[in-house]
């Protein structure tokens, strides 16, 4: 087989753990396997990042030192109890402090500018996974493997220039990733490559997005035509809901792409929105596995699923911290065509991303949710370029919660809305504002956030979600 492995900054962020995901990688590389890893940064490092960019803006180079200071530490930590071999630990630190001259360089350049640019953003933003990349595959050479470490733009991930959100350039990428990484897996080594980062036509770092590393290893794989990618992260795989919120909540063993991406999208963790896109023409399954239970076989994401994996719900997830706008025009906006475009295009042109939409029949109001973060910036929007204008009135509740009730056989399956309502009313939940696409895939609706917890067990209690033994 040939597998891509994704690992996440969990797993990697100390010594004993970094040894472990190697010994994963060297079990799956001696089974005959053609084995590609994919690397996230520690955990906490892309936060400590971003943090770092803020005090770069306030020119706060005290701040820079200490930061400066502790990733050495930490890494070279990693280095000293990982790597056995004095030569291979020399390398991984000379490597190691090259990388942090190159950031303490970059650091103290731009704050003496106390400005930074989304381009320079990306370029800070990738020491993370730079930095973590080279130790894994140091300790992989200290077992005895054949490594080689790799950026995203050195393994030929081409974006465009859409910095913190860059897409890849598919076709150009997938030429690119056979050109370097097929005569290294026919030489025996195994490719270990940044995930989260890649480069524009310039030859620019970019990012493609928090949570990237996903979505690195699906477009790696989508490029070398892989059989399965691997996510590895912290828990057993897809659960019928949050088990913060729901005890009995289980791994769901099966899912479709598309049950997979709506589950993303609504506010399951452990996987990047879009990382399925690259894979789903090609039909290559994702599974998540967690690194630190191997008995457990995780769930598998696949474009076709056996009958008796094909339940009317798979799952409940909620999105927590978000705010509904409803916009009114009165009787302006009641036919008038194009009202809705206006709207949307002045909220996208400050992009800000509506996550769910709701139209009354009379057409005299529309209702939106964004995320709490980007409310500040769609009121502001919708104040200075429509209302009194196109809008009227707009009015604000800044304290509810989507819950979303996933499956892809509700399709066609009459009472599935009544059963999901019953069920939030006996609980004495109110429902906002109720959204579901045409497809059926999914029924979402708002709730106040102090309800969602209410509501999620009351419809994971309704379809059983915990005793139909999707485990």
């Amino acid at each position: 087989m040939r597998i891509v492995m994704k690992f996440g900054g969990t797993a990697i962020n100390s010594a004993d753990k970094v040894i472990h995901v190697a010994n994963i990688i060297k079990s799956q590389k001696e089974g005959n396997n053609d084995v590609i890893v994919v690397i996230s940064a520690m955990r906490g490092m892309t936060d400590e990042l971003l943090a770092m960019s803020e005090d770069v803006k306030k020119g706060d180079k005290v701040s820079i030192t200490s930061f400066l200071e502790n990733t050495t530490k930490s890494h070279l930590s990693v280095i000293d109890m990982a790597v056995k071999d004095v030569k291979l630990k020399n390398e991984a630190k000379y490597a190691t402090t090259m990388l942090l001259k190159e950031l303490k360089d970059i650091l103290g350049g731009i704050v003496l500018l106390t400005e930074i640019t989304p381009k320079s953003l990306d370029y800070i933003m990738s020491f993370g996974e730079r930095l973590s990349t080279p130790i894994v595959s140091f300790v992989l050479r200290d077992l005895g493997m054949a490594a080689e470490h790799l950026t995203g733009k050195e393994a030929g991930i081409l974006t465009d220039s859409n910095f913190g959100e860059a897409r890849p350039l598919m076709d150009t990428t997938k030429l690119r990733l056979v050109h370097k990484i097929e005569p290294l897996l026919k030489a025996n080594v195994i490719p270990v490559i940044t995930g989260f980062i890649g480069a524009d036509q310039h030859g620019n770092i970019t990012t493609i997005g928090r949570g990237g590393s996903d979505y690195a290893a699906t477009i790696i794989s989508a490029g070398i035509n892989a059989d399965e990618v691997w996510l590895w992260s912290d828990v057993d795989g897809l659960m019928t809901a949050d088990p913060k919120i729901v005890r009995d909540a289980t791994v769901i063993k099966e899912v479709s792409f598309a049950e997979a991406m709506e589950m993303a999208l609504f506010g399951a963790k452990y996987m990047h929105p879009r990382a399925l896109e690259p894979v789903i023409d090609t039909k290559i399954p994702v599974r998540i596995r967690n690194t630190f239970n191997l008995q457990h076989q995780g769930t598998v994401i696949s474009q076709d699923l056996p009958k008796e994996s094909q339940k009317i719900v798979k799952s409940i997830t909620a999105i927590r911290h978000t705010a509904l706008i409803d916009v009114g025009g009165g009787g302006g906006m009641v036919g008038a065509p194009g009202m809705a475009a206006k709207i949307f295009y002045a909220l996208a042109k400050n992009k800000v991303n509506i996550m769910m939409i709701s139209q009354s029949p009379s057409e005299s109001s529309i209702s939106m949710v964004v995320r709490k973060n980007d409310l500040d910036k769609a009121i502001t929007t919708l104040d200075l370029n429509l209302l009194g204008k196109v809008v009227k009135q707009v009015s604000v509740n800044d304290d509810v919660a989507v819950v979303a009730v996933v499956g892809s056989g509700m399709r066609g399956i009459k009472g599935v809305a009544a059963r999901v309502f019953n069920a939030v009313a006996k609980r004495n939940v109110n429902v906002i504002m109720i959204a579901q696409g045409s497809s059926e895939l999914n029924l979402a609706f708002v709730v106040k956030d102090s309800d969602c917890e209410q509501a999620v067990r009351a419809l994971h209690d309704e379809f059983e979600l915990g005793k139909i033994g999707l485990n």
